[in-house]
């Protein structure tokens, strides 16, 4: 009968503890339940936002273009007597290049010199006659006419003979000649490319909304891959007078110096155009929160707790952002002067967050960037 006793009275107490276990923690559980809890602050990094001086670039692609340039070709059949150039030479206006033989030409010519000649003296026989009242004004007419078909008659073989002498155009640098001596050309056979290369044309199009700040003898900067880091400055020297339909784009063109000549015409180039400077507010790109419903950014502000603590929260305001420059980036509208913006750590906040300001290490905010490795 004791030992009986004795297992009940261990089961109670056993029973007890394990009750008073588990009310203990459901006290806990029940306590930390209602207990409010607070997450820490951010570290964030900020700054104040002002109105800067902001010189906007239309960035485009264009292509260059020789001021003069054609392919030399051949005006009349023939068979090439003498090449007076070499590939890639740079020649003058008027230089001789290519000779197609005229040797029957030459022949035709010295007979009508020669007829040329005897007219001449059978118009001045004829113009003493006439005067001495000893030939009739139409015999002396027909000496006349038939001295200026000889004359026409000249100058038509001269005229043969210079379509048959192939000169340079204009000033420039020839490209690879596509005809040999001895060989017989057709009319309007290709014999060299001559382009024109200081200065040079650059084509480019920009967008519409574009067009009130496009102003003749404006600055564009062309940056051309591939030939060094060298950027080539040049100055708007036409814009076209209608808008593409397709694109709703202007064809623009530049002028270059090229004194060099490392410019060359159909080479692919970047080009900035720079646009009138314009007052805006500008944060470091790192400030922007990117999202594909829309831009934004946190701004700092002071919240009063009930116990009257003062604390640093944020509120997310969506923006307009506009042209990057360097680190920085335009705010086209969203943000006012004034206010403080959170510069770095923007990817863990969240609206109304708390966050503890440190600007021990600054953003990167520089307009032109150098890195020691690009």
């Amino acid at each position: 009968m004791n030992r009986t006793k004795v297992i009940w009275l261990s089961i109670a107490v056993t029973i007890a503890v394990i009750v008073a276990l588990v009310g203990f923690k459901a006290l806990q559980i029940w306590g930390l339940m209602h207990q409010k809890f607070e997450m820490p602050p951010e570290a964030v990094t900020s700054m104040t936002v002002k109105e800067e001086e902001w010189k906007p670039v239309v960035k485009a692609v264009g292509s260059l273009q020789a001021v003069n340039g054609v392919i030399v070709s051949a005006d009349l059949p023939g068979i090439v007597s003498q090449i007076t150039f070499e590939s890639g030479a740079h020649v003058k206006k008027a230089d001789l290049l290519v000779q197609i033989d005229t040797q029957q030409e030459q022949s035709q010519l010295a007979s009508a010199q020669a007829k040329l000649k005897l007219t001449e003296l059978n118009m001045q026989r004829s113009n003493d006659l006439y005067n001495k009242r000893v030939s009739s004004k139409s015999d002396y007419d027909a000496v006349v006419a038939e001295y200026q078909q000889a004359l026409a008659h000249v100058h038509e073989m001269e005229a043969m003979i210079a379509r048959k002498t192939i000169r340079a155009p204009f000033d420039g640098v020839l490209g690879i000649r596509g005809v040999n001596v001895g060989e017989y050309l057709e009319s309007g056979k290709k014999v060299v490319p001559l382009q024109s290369l200081d200065p040079i044309y650059v084509n480019f199009a920009v967008p519409q909304q574009f067009l009130d700040s496009l102003k003749i003898g404006e600055p564009v900067d062309v940056i051309v891959k591939g030939i060094g880091k060298e950027n080539f400055k040049g100055t708007l020297n036409a814009i076209n007078s209608l808008v593409d339909e397709s694109t709703r784009n202007i064809q623009v063109q530049g002028t270059i110096s090229n004194a060099n000549g490392k410019l060359r015409p159909g080479m692919f180039v970047d080009i900035d155009l720079p646009m009138p400077a314009s007052q805006t507010i500008v944060v470091p790109s790192s400030a922007i929160s990117y999202a594909p419903y829309g831009n934004s950014v946190f701004v700092i502000e002071d919240s009063k707790a009930v116990d009257g603590k003062v604390s640093k929260i944020v509120k997310q305001i969506f923006v307009k952002i506009g042209q990057t420059r360097g680190d920085q980036i335009a705010i086209l509208s969203g943000l006012k002067a004034g206010q403080e913006v959170v510069t770095s750590g923007v990817f863990k906040l969240r609206n109304d967050a708390k966050v503890l300001v440190n600007n021990k290490i600054k953003v990167p905010n520089d307009p032109n960037p150098k890195p020691e490795d690009t």
